[in-house]
């Protein structure tokens, strides 16, 4: 086990450098003046004082290659620089932010888990009965729904016409419900096709049916033979679902105003915001990978075999 972890967590490193090195180059690369944008356009964003006065503050000025190992160097130590707008640290810009998106992405992945695992594990059980043939219709029709599709329908149902929520985000459970609904909604039919057909697969194997020819208890089998076995690629599924939710839910956040670290992405964007670009997408990637390794450790705890390979 411990040289499983060794060589995940090597991975993992290595997937970090490389998406740094990736996004520093593309920030470079994309076409736009973030001097000019600091120095607040017109005669400043020409002004050579004003330029050189700005370039020595941010660095800007130095070659790529020396940005970039100042950027990492900065990183390690938990700094993620300035930001260009409002002059404040981008950690303690993005602080609040990253905590409405963790409740977010932790609200979808509860709906997640406890809409879509137990309609998928039915529908197994029951298979071409009517509910199966019910969950799989609703859920195939659901899935070919794009997400600010399922987020604008909501919205104008529950908030325009009905009035059961507000339309603004202002932080409480109840603004909380509809962009995780929102997020939620693919995902649990998603995750209940996912558990049906790996649950009917493994009904299948035949030490199930050795195990039933044994006298074993159906629920002992169900349980501890046929469930164990199909949530395992459900687990990678939600894994992988909630480490990007938590890198930023965009479409969700921007429909709903909820102020997150996918809507300081968007604004970052268009104000040619750096700083703020450079601190969200590597903490999306960070959690991203932290959360695939754990993935890839309770996987590994859920079947050894995993481990050996």
């Amino acid at each position: 086990m411990g040289r499983f972890v060794a060589r995940r967590f090597g991975q993992m490193l290595i997937v970090l450098i490389g998406a740094t090195v990736v996004l520093f180059i593309c920030l470079f690369v994309l076409p736009g003046d973030p001097v000019g944008s600091l120095a607040g356009g017109g005669e400043n964003a020409h002004d050579p004082v004003v330029v050189a006065q700005l370039q020595e503050r941010y660095g800007l000025g130095k070659p790529y290659y020396e940005q970039y190992f100042n950027y990492v160097s900065r990183l390690l130590s938990g700094d993620l620089g300035e930001d260009y707008v409002q002059r404040r640290e981008v950690s303690e810009i993005l602080a609040p932010k990253l905590v409405n998106t963790a409740q977010l992405a932790l609200a979808a992945i509860v709906i997640n888990i406890a809409v879509g695992v137990p309609v998928g594990v039915l529908a197994a059980l029951r298979k071409y009965s009517v509910w199966d043939v019910s969950a799989t219709f609703v859920s195939t029709l659901t899935i070919g729904f794009p997400t600010f599709v399922v987020g604008f329908l909501l919205q104008k149902f529950f908030v325009v016409e009905l009035g059961w929520f507000p339309l603004l985000s202002d932080g409480t459970i109840k603004s909380l419900a509809l962009p995780a609904v929102t997020l939620a909604i693919v995902d649990a039919a998603l995750v209940a096709r996912l558990m049906r057909g790996t649950m009917l697969e493994v009904l299948q194997a035949d030490y199930i049916k050795t195990a039933v020819a044994k006298g074993l208890p159906r629920r002992t089998v169900l349980v501890k033979h046929v469930l164990r076995n199909s949530i395992i690629p459900v687990v990678t599924y939600l894994g992988i679902s909630l480490g990007l939710l938590m890198g930023g839910a965009l479409i969700a956040e921007a429909i709903f105003n909820w102020d997150g670290v996918g809507l300081a992405l968007v604004n970052a964007v268009r104000q040619q915001n750096n700083p703020i670009v450079l601190g969200v997408v590597t903490y999306g990637v960070a959690v991203f990978v932290f959360l695939s390794l754990l993935v890839d450790l309770l996987c590994a705890a859920l079947d050894p075999r995993i481990r050996e390979s």
